[in-house]
């Protein structure tokens, strides 16, 4: 379809006309959006999306190519958003990819200047976007997790059960006098109660009872959008957008919940991504389309020396395989990080921290003896037990301490493959009583462990430890200090392979190996990038859960500088007395380590992790928590408004192991470094003004 710019008011800054052919491509879930704009004439295509995302792009272009009149290769640049952009590939035309959530945001400012605050209501998610009316840059957003409550999916669901057209179900919904109560929280169980509601019509009363089921439904999912615009603040002029944005019924629905109306554009904002996207365009021509001068730039770029931990993470994997295999010794397994691993080297047993983050089947295991919201860390500790993993059942015995509800758990059912204790750990970790309860906790695994071994530990070899690991947790710590420099020469992930030989190399072969390693990053030069600073917080990023580092630094470019979580850096900010009773020492110095949000007063844990954030100097922060976590899940917020008071953005992740997400996060992700780049571009051009 043919609009004029003028007819549609493309405004804001992009009161002007492209000197070339650009275009924007919306790949959505369901459906996929092309706009072409060339002058003052824009072309508009919507098309189902296919099976191949490629194939669906390559058709709007063809469609949009035909309908314009314009040679393909007058094309001067192609933006592709949407939850297909990750697949678009062009060969002959330039082309990059911008998330969805900035391409919307564009493109709602171009059709309405003043627009503020965004809805956007998709196949398979929705964002809340808010968004500098100046600019039409993203301020701030939030996006569902991997629910359907709260998506076209779950309306498209629902008008299936129903019986309806999905085109009609907004009219449907419309005609109800008495919406019926759907679940807003859970699109599965949303679903059980409607196909309960359709149970319960009678034959004569059909209409009416979908009528009021469909207007329950609308309720339901607007109820879901209203509690993320309640995240980010509802400012006018309010837009949606979005495939969703057609059903009349949800406009109305969601106008009346918010309390507020909808400011309405010339243009259907079903396109609003793809205008955005064609807007990208235009900047990136504009800004690229001297070929030659960027090749010219690209050949200069120096290659920074790389960093090669191969040879580390083999003496790891050796030791691990080495722990299998010995003979003749007793072998200790332990969870959590409050564990004094002096004690267990002073007894003379082999150790290692079971702390791996296990695959789906792993965690489907693991949960045939738990509940489902149990976290899936939780579920993977049982889980390499009932698998019978070759590392996990080599242990004669297990030491876990009581943290958590679901740890405690776990604790009962890995007694049921290898003798497992659980130990006590005090809450309030600043009184008297609970450093002198802790000692005699300890005094227990003492002698437990020397039960086992059948040789007492003595207390020489205990302060021997207490010195030895000292000095490996002030290694890792300057080795994590190094990335306070502008370009850390070490990555967030390298850094986590380094933390990994800490639970499981033996300390004697651990100092000298992190030695090595220290001396070595520390001598080599800065990277000549200067990426985005991430902070990582929250609750454990196990080993082997490394996708969210994998999206930040492999994909986008981002560097994680700091890690507060118990196995990032966080341990490693402690040290043991040296001098004195040794078992005070540790309950002492175990207590005094940077808290977990299991400890309480929560404040410690908080203040600790803003710390963090100012010394590693960081752009943001990404709160990462596992579902279901009870500690981190339950304290975010606060965690969230310590940093916020700093002025630092941050974006909350709901996490687990599965594999299935990865695009998502990626989008979220994708967007929050956008908007913290826009940020710290804004900073420099204000600091160069000054």
């Amino acid at each position: 379809m043919k609009h004029q710019a003028n007819d549609i008011v493309l405004g804001g800054e992009w009161k002007f006309f492209t000197t070339v052919p650009v275009v924007g491509l919306d790949l959505g879930s369901r459906g996929s959006k092309g706009v072409l704009i060339n002058g003052e004439e824009i072309f508009t295509e919507l098309i189902p999306t296919g099976l191949f995302m490629q194939e669906t792009a390559d058709e709007l272009l063809t469609r949009l190519l035909k309908a314009s009149g314009i040679r393909r290769a007058s094309i001067g640049y192609i933006v592709g958003t949407g939850y297909g952009r990750i697949s678009l590939k062009y060969d002959d035309i330039q082309y990059r990819v911008v998330t969805e959530i900035s391409c919307h945001a564009m493109g709602a400012h171009a059709l309405i200047p003043k627009a503020r605050t965004i809805i956007d209501i998709g196949g398979q998610d929705s964002k809340a976007i808010k968004i500098d009316p100046s600019t039409g840059k993203v301020v701030e957003f939030v996006m569902n997790d991997k629910c359907a409550a709260g998506t076209g999916r779950f309306l498209e669901k629902a008008a299936s059960i129903l019986g309806v057209d999905l085109r009609d179900l907004g009219a449907v919904a419309l005609k109800s006098e008495k919406p019926a109560q759907v679940s807003s929280q859970c699109a599965v169980f949303a679903e059980s109660e409607v196909i309960s509601l359709r149970a319960r019509g009678v034959r004569e009363n059909n209409d009416a009872i979908s009528a009021d089921i469909a207007a329950g439904i609308h309720y339901a999912t607007a109820r879901r959008v209203h509690n993320l615009l309640g995240r980010i603040g509802i400012e006018p002029d309010i837009v949606f957008s979005g495939g969703v944005s057609n059903n009349v019924g949800m406009w109305k629905v969601l106008e009346e919940e918010i309390g507020a109306k909808f400011t309405k554009a010339k243009l259907d904002l079903i396109f609003a991504g793809a205008i955005g996207a064609a807007i990208h365009a235009w900047k990136q021509y504009a800004g690229t389309h001297d070929v030659t001068r960027a090749l010219a730039k690209k050949r200069k770029k120096k290659t920074a020396a790389k960093l090669d931990l191969k040879q580390f993470a083999a003496l790891v994997d050796e030791e691990q395989q080495s722990l299998i295999d010995a003979q003749n010794i007793k072998k200790v397994g332990y969870i959590c990080n409050y564990t004094p691993v002096e004690l267990l080297s002073a007894a003379g047993v082999r150790h290692s921290r079971l702390v791996k983050a296990g695959s789906p089947k792993t965690v489907s295991a693991g949960e045939f003896y738990t509940q489902s919201v149990f976290c899936d860390f939780t579920k993977s500790c049982i889980g390499f037990f009932r698998e019978n993993d070759p590392f996990y059942k080599s242990f004669d015995k297990v030491y876990n301490f009581h943290t958590c509800a679901t740890m405690k758990r776990a604790s009962e059912v890995i007694e049921e493959f290898v003798p497992t204790k659980l130990l006590n750990l005090p809450k309030l970790r600043a009184s008297d009583d609970a450093r002198t309860f802790f000692r005699s906790e300890i005094l227990n695994f003492r002698d437990d462990l020397a039960q086992l071994t059948g040789t007492p530990i003595k207390e020489e070899d205990v302060s021997r430890n207490i010195v030895l690991y000292n000095r490996a947790r002030a290694l890792l710590k300057q080795i994590s200090e190094i990335r306070k420099r502008t370009n850390p020469p070490i990555s967030g992930k390298e850094y986590l392979d380094l933390v990994r030989a800490f639970y499981y190399l033996p300390v004697e072969r651990l100092i000298p190996a992190l030695e090595q390693v220290y001396r070595h990053i520390e001598s080599l030069p800065a990277r000549p990038e200067n990426p985005l600073r991430l902070m990582i917080s929250g609750s454990i990023m196990a080993d082997g859960d490394r996708r969210l580092l994998d999206i930040i630094e492999n994909e986008l470019g981002a560097r994680v500088v700091i890690e507060d979580h118990c196995a990032g850096s966080r341990p490693f900010y402690h040290s043991i007395a040296e001098t004195g009773d040794p078992y005070q020492a540790l309950a002492n110095g175990y207590l005094d380590q940077a808290p977990c949000a299991r400890m309480r007063p929560l404040d410690d844990g908080i203040k600790f992790s803003g710390k963090l954030a100012q010394e590693y100097a960081v752009d943001g922060v990404i709160y990462v928590f596992l579902k279901f976590c009870a500690c981190y899940g339950v304290a975010k917020k606060d965690f969230i408004a310590e940093f916020q008071s700093q002025g630092l953005p941050v974006m909350e992740i709901s996490s687990d192991y599965s594999q299935s997400d990865h695009g998502q996060l990626k989008t979220r992700i994708e967007a929050f470094i956008e908007v913290l780049n826009e940020k710290r571009t804004l900073y420099h051009e204000q600091h160069i003004q000054a």
